[in-house]
């Protein structure tokens, strides 16, 4: 076998991280599903009520705020269930050794940006906290809503970092 072909072996660590990134992807998953359900409830009924001139107060900051959650809690499922677009025909022109390495930079590239994300994200909502602001017609505090789609971009960085660890030692696809 060839060494540029040959996997070595993962450390322990390695199947650990994978199994609770993949545990809190899927809880982050059931949560983007709770919020999609909620979504189209709130624009279904504000539907059915706008029939009867009565409509659903702050209807687009609700979906809105819901969309943006739904969206960053979805992240880190769809990159462990390989639903984000990749490009890898550059790759290919290289031994199975080189792709893992190429792979795991790749990786670790994305989960650096992520990464950056959830911090620059995280920041706004302290920021929000700081000067008080409100949604704009509820009047509601919303940072949490922030912090959560902070939160959805680290698990996806925690999601990449996995996989590139696994495609580093040979075990992803």
């Amino acid at each position: 076998m060839n060494s540029d072909t040959a996997p070595t072996a993962a450390p322990l660590f390695v199947d650990a991280l994978d199994r609770f990134v993949a545990r809190l992807a899927n809880l982050l998953a059931v949560l983007a599903g709770v919020c999609l359900v909620f979504a189209m409830a709130v624009a279904a009924a504000n539907m059915v009520l706008r029939a009867t001139s009565v409509s659903i107060q702050s209807t687009v900051e609700l979906v809105g705020f819901s969309g943006a959650v739904l969206t960053a809690f979805s992240l880190a499922f769809t990159q462990r269930h390989k639903g984000h677009i990749a490009v890898g025909i550059l790759f290919q022109r290289f031994g199975a050794g080189t792709r893992r390495v190429l792979n795991f930079i790749t990786m670790l590239a994305s989960a650096g940006f992520f990464l950056a994300c959830a911090v620059e994200v995280g920041r706004w909502g302290v920021s929000l906290i700081q000067t008080g602001e409100l949604a704009e017609t509820m009047r509601i505090p919303y940072h949490p809503l922030v912090f959560a789609v902070a939160f959805g971009c680290l698990v996806l960085a925690l999601a990449l970092v996995a996989d590139g660890l696994k495609a580093l030692y040979g075990k992803g696809d």
